[in-house]
């Protein structure tokens, strides 16, 4: 009989435990038969509600989880299926949506993505055309097409969120962000990987502040050396291993069967604990060869689930120096050196406090000259002109300050005012990734992620509280290599009237 995932996790008295499968490069073969025997196995096991299926993970090519989720589901067991931005625009997106509607899988898992990987001829174009916030907002609008259609059932829309952040930015940004996915309609949560448990804790007590209570499911792990070490070094998006943790799995891994059993162990830990804390239940990773393993974790939860308590100082690792969201993080309160401190002031700040202040100036539509504004623009669009404006001054300025990639919908002012198509890879408009390391960016290394820098840029001023606030509708392509400038003021840009028709639910700050 098909568990029906979606009415499991949202009844408050369920414990909910999923399976992650990671499909490979192959279409058929052995690794994929070893895949669906587990998914068969979890069927016969009776305690798995649901298995969810990567979508291209690392950003490189494998089997589709569309194909692998079909077979399994026909089998009868429900499937998440994970939906990524980075390799459709929002026309093959929406098709991919009827798709799944159209073949009965409906639980999805709305994700930005991990950026492109290689694939035939070298690395892919990354697409990036909506992020997690707006793929949830059109899975919503989606539902209300299917349902006019005589489909009594919508997806089930999840979302992920990554709050093993060290910076008081970045964890800042993932919570707000967060607050955006489920103002969208995100029905349910689930963690990125981390051994942190003030974090895990810290998420439901954030959620809670805010009035909010979705199911919220937390990742668990069988951390073996491969998997540790690409965490430790920052190859898994979002996920955090410490060194400490690193050496120690290195370490109990000598022995092989040893270490797979300390693995099972530390896994069905951290299940007990999260049950403890209050998480509607746990998504199962890392579990590739057989399901035996998953029968290991689950029944060892059962035996020390009264103690969960007593193993929480095992997994709080070297973390001392994170930022905890709702207290006073130590990092903020470090005072820069000089010389770094007049460079902030010089390539951010003064910047910020120049360009704030020509937007309101130019470009509110509230303000005494937008009138004259408008007119103006009326008329270098009616006598063809608007070019002119854009080559004699908009580029210069635009492109000398902002790197300015000419899009014809500006969203500088969403983001401290700074570019989100040149200066963040993902082109995220509504809020960071999860995958920023330590304040880097997830793709270049060497540079801070763009919402540290907003966010450092409005703390400066008193703002840091409005980073994100604003839902950003999707950037306008037939507006692209166009003057932004005339087209916010004759009102075409995503600023126009009409887009409150894309607006979310906003939570407050706590």
């Amino acid at each position: 009989m098909l568990r029906i995932f979606s009415d499991e996790i949202s009844n408050p008295k369920n414990f909910v435990v999923t399976l992650e499968l990671v499909p490979g490069r192959e279409s058929g073969g052995r690794s994929v038969d070893t895949l669906k025997g587990i998914a068969q196995d979890a069927f016969a096991d009776g305690r798995i509600s649901a298995v969810s299926i990567t979508d291209n993970p690392g950003g490189n090519p494998s089997l589709s989880p569309d194909v692998l989720g079909s077979e399994i589901f026909k089998c009868g067991l429900d499937v998440i299926v994970h939906f990524a931005c980075r390799d459709l625009n929002r026309v093959g997106m929406e098709s991919r949506a009827l798709q799944l509607a159209s073949m009965g899988m409906k639980n999805i898992l709305a994700l930005t993505g991990d950026y492109s990987g290689k694939g035939f001829g070298g690395q892919g174009k990354p697409v990036f055309d909506f992020d997690s916030v707006l793929l949830t907002t059109m899975l919503k609008s989606l539902n209300q097409r299917l349902l006019k259609s005589g489909d009594p059932d919508g997806f089930f829309t999840g979302c992920a969120v990554s709050p093993f952040k060290t910076t008081e930015a970045e964890t800042h940004a993932q919570y707000g962000k967060l607050d955006k996915k489920l103002g969208a309609g995100a029905s349910f949560v689930v963690t990125q990987l981390g051994y942190d448990v003030e974090k895990f804790r810290e998420l439901i007590k954030v959620l809670l502040q805010k009035g909010m209570n979705p199911p919220v499911m937390g990742s668990v792990y069988l951390l073996s050396p491969r998997s540790a070490r690409a965490m430790n070094r920052g190859r898994v998006p979002g996920a955090y291993v410490s060194d400490r943790l690193f050496n120690q799995v290195i370490k109990e891994w000598s022995i092989i069967r040893s270490g797979l059993k300390t693995a099972i162990d530390r896994a069905a830990k951290l299940g007990v604990i999260l049950k403890g804390l209050g998480y509607r239940g746990i998504h199962i990773g890392g579990v590739h060869k057989s399901f035996k393993t998953v029968v290991a974790i689950l029944d060892r939860m059962d035996e020390i689930e009264d103690s969960w308590e007593d193993f929480i100082p095992e997994f709080n690792l070297g973390r001392t120096h994170s930022c905890y969201y709702l207290f006073n993080p130590p990092v903020s309160d470090e005072k820069l050196p000089v010389p770094a401190m007049i460079k902030e002031k010089i390539t951010e700040h003064y910047p910020h406090a120049v360009l704030r202040t020509a937007h309101n100036l130019f470009f509110d539509k509230k303000a005494g000259f937008a009138p004259f504004y408008r007119k103006l623009a009326v008329m270098l669009e009616k006598n063809n002109k608007a070019w002119l404006l854009k080559l004699i001054l908009e580029d210069p300025l635009k492109k000398t300050m902002l790197s300015c990639q000419s899009c014809g919908d500006c969203a500088i002012q969403h983001l401290a005012f700074q570019c989100p198509e040149s200066g963040c890879p993902k082109h995220t408009r509504n809020g960071a990734c999860g995958g920023s390391r330590d304040g880097w960016c997830e793709v270049h290394p060497d540079r801070k992620c763009v919402w540290v820098r907003a966010y450092a840029r409005l703390k400066y001023c008193g703002l840091a509280l409005t980073l994100g606030r604003d839902f950003v509708p999707p950037r306008m392509w037939e507006l692209n290599k166009t003057s932004s400038w005339i087209n916010f003021h004759l009102g075409k840009d995503h600023q126009k009237d009409d887009s409150q028709s894309f607006q979310v639910k906003t939570i407050p700050p706590v």
